[in-house]
């Protein structure tokens, strides 16, 4: 499974409003819930937090890959978020985040699906002319297609 099939328009706020790391969680998973991926902010939250406390997500260089295994995802899916803001997040470089990808992972693709995305992702995010061009993306299309290009690599 690619990113693209779990990634679309819909799912993109490059303009989070958030300046904490509970309102960058809140923002997406609503967002989630907005467009049917989930069917409880609460629950879904709850499953975040659970995977957050077991050890940090933030890769280092201003990006975060929280992700939550849950009941409540109908669908798995990413949720995309950048801020303007430098939002503090326990990271291996210590650095805040501007840049955050939320896997929302279904219960029954816990053991596959979930870790192909996030090896994929993370793989990806190893690149830091990629890392530069999330970190200065100026639309949601944009940013499909720097996706969609690096599937076809």
């Amino acid at each position: 499974m690619n990113i693209r099939n779990v990634l679309n328009e819909k799912l993109i706020n490059l303009n989070l409003q958030a300046k904490t790391k509970d309102e960058v969680l809140n923002e997406l998973c609503h967002m989630l819930y907005d467009n049917g991926c989930i069917s409880d902010v609460d629950t879904f939250l709850k499953d975040v937090y659970l995977r957050e406390n077991e050890g940090e997500t933030g890769l280092g260089s201003y990006i975060a890959i929280p992700h939550g295994k849950s009941d409540a995802v109908m669908k798995t899916s990413i949720a995309i978020g950048k801020t303007p803001h430098d939002i503090a997040w326990e990271s291996l470089d210590d650095l805040p985040v501007r840049f955050i990808i939320l896997f929302a992972v279904r219960m029954v693709d816990k053991s596959t699906v979930h870790i192909k995305l996030l090896a994929h992702v993370s793989e990806l995010l190893a690149d830091d002319d990629l890392l530069d061009q999330l970190l200065n993306i100026k639309s949601k299309k944009e940013l499909l297609n720097l996706f969609e290009n690096i599937e076809e690599d």
